[in-house]
C-alpha cells in the first residue's frame, strides 16, 4: 500500500480509500470480514455518510473500529449535510447537526476529516466555513472537505478562510474517471472527467488540494460487462446507473484503449483504469467499494502500474 498526506490529518492515509456502503449490522460477520482483510492490506482509511443505510453504515464502522480498537490507526472519513427531498440541509444547523448523530454512531469523539456530502450554490460559504472551524477548534473534526462542490465553491471558501485567518477546505470529492461521465447518476453531482471540466483539473493541480475521487472505475464500466450491443439487458439499479452515465461512443473508445494497454502489459482492465486516475497530476485519493479483499488488493496494484503522460493522453483521445 501507498500512503499520502492530508492537511490537518495526522495519520497517514491510503491512496486507495475503502467506501462502506455495502456494510450493515444485518451482515456483521461479511461487514467485518471484509473490514478486517481491507486493514490487513494495508487499507486504513474508510469512507462513510450520514446518509448510507440510514445511519446504519456508520454504526456498523463503528462498532467494527471498536473491537478492533484501532481508532489510533485508521483514518475514519464520513459526510453530512445531504440533501432530502423537502429541503436542502448545507447549513450550520444540519451541519452540526449530522456531525453529532455521526460522532455517536461512530463511537469516536472526532472525526479524521468531515465533507460535506453535497452544496447549496444559494447559501452563503462564509458561514459554512466558520461553523466547521468551530468543529476543528473543539477538536469533533481534524480536516474538512466538500463532497461534489465545484471547484469555484472551494475556491471561494478557502480566499474567505484567508481573508478570516480560518482553516480551509482540505480536500475536494468529485467524481473522476477515464471515462466522461456523460449524465449524472444522481441530483447535484460534480465531476471532473472530460474536456468540460478542465479548469477545474487545473485548479486542484495548481493549489496542491487532493481528491477523493469517488466512482473512480465509472460504476462498473471498466469491468468489461458493458458493450454497446448489450444495454439494454441491464436491469440492476446499479446497472442501469452506469449505462446512463457512462455508455456512450466515445467512452467505449476509451475502454477499447485501456483493454489494448491492458493486454500489453499483461494487466487486468480495471487496473489501466486505476493507474490513469493515479497518474494525474493532482493528488488523487481514489475511493472503491471491494466487496471483499481480494477486489481491494487488485485495485492497489494500479498503485505499481506507471502510466506516462503521453500515454495518459493517448487513452483520452488516441493520439
Amino acid at each position: 500500500m501507498q500512503y499520502g498526506q492530508i492537511p490537518g490529518v495526522t495519520k497517514p492515509v491510503a491512496r486507495l480509500i475503502q467506501g462502506t456502503v455495502m456494510i450493515g449490522s444485518d451482515k456483521l460477520d461479511y461487514s467485518f470480514g471484509l473490514l478486517d482483510d481491507i486493514f490487513a492490506l494495508g487499507g486504513n482509511a474508510f469512507d462513510a455518510a450520514h446518509v448510507y443505510g440510514n445511519g446504519d453504515n456508520e454504526r456498523t464502522l463503528g462498532r467494527w473500529i471498536e473491537t478492533r480498537h484501532l481508532r489510533d490507526q485508521v483514518v475514519v472519513i464520513t459526510k453530512g449535510a445531504h440533501h432530502n427531498q423537502d429541503r436542502r440541509r448545507v447549513t450550520p444547523f444540519d451541519i452540526t447537526a449530522d456531525l453529532h448523530d455521526s460522532l455517536a454512531r461512530l463511537r469516536t469523539d472526532y472525526i479524521d476529516l468531515y465533507l460535506l456530502h453535497r452544496d447549496d450554490p444559494t447559501v452563503p460559504v462564509g458561514p459554512i466555513v466558520e461553523v466547521l472551524n468551530e468543529h476543528l477548534a473543539a477538536g469533533r473534526i481534524h480536516a474538512f472537505g466538500g463532497s461534489n462542490w465545484s471547484h469555484q465553491r472551494i475556491e471561494a471558501g478557502n480566499a474567505y478562510a484567508a481573508q478570516h485567518g480560518l482553516q480551509p477546505f482540505a480536500v475536494s470529492s468529485p467524481n473522476f474517471s477515464l471515462a466522461i461521465q456523460v449524465k449524472e447518476p444522481w441530483d447535484n453531482c460534480v465531476s471532473l472527467t472530460g474536456d468540460a471540466n478542465a479548469a477545474a483539473r487545473t485548479f486542484y493541480t495548481q493549489h496542491d488540494i487532493p481528491l477523493l475521487t469517488w466512482s473512480s472505475l465509472a460504476g462498473g464500466f471498466f469491468s468489461g460487462r458493458f458493450r454497446p450491443d448489450n444495454l439494454d439487458t441491464f436491469t440492476a439499479y446499479l446497472d442501469r446507473l452506469c449505462v446512463q452515465s457512462y455508455c456512450y461512443p466515445e467512452n467505449f473508445a476509451r475502454l477499447e484503449r485501456a483493454r489494448q494497454l491492458a493486454e500489453q502489459r499483461g494487466a487486468p482492465l480495471a487496473q489501466i483504469a486505476m493507474a490513469y486516475v493515479l497518474a494525474q497530476p493532482f493528488a488523487a485519493f481514489p475511493l472503491v467499494g471491494c466487496a471483499n479483499g481480494a477486489e481491494y488488493a487488485a485495485n492497489a496494484a494500479a498503485l505499481d502500474v506507471a502510466l506516462t503522460p503521453a500515454k495518459v493522453a493517448w487513452l483520452e483521445s488516441g493520439a
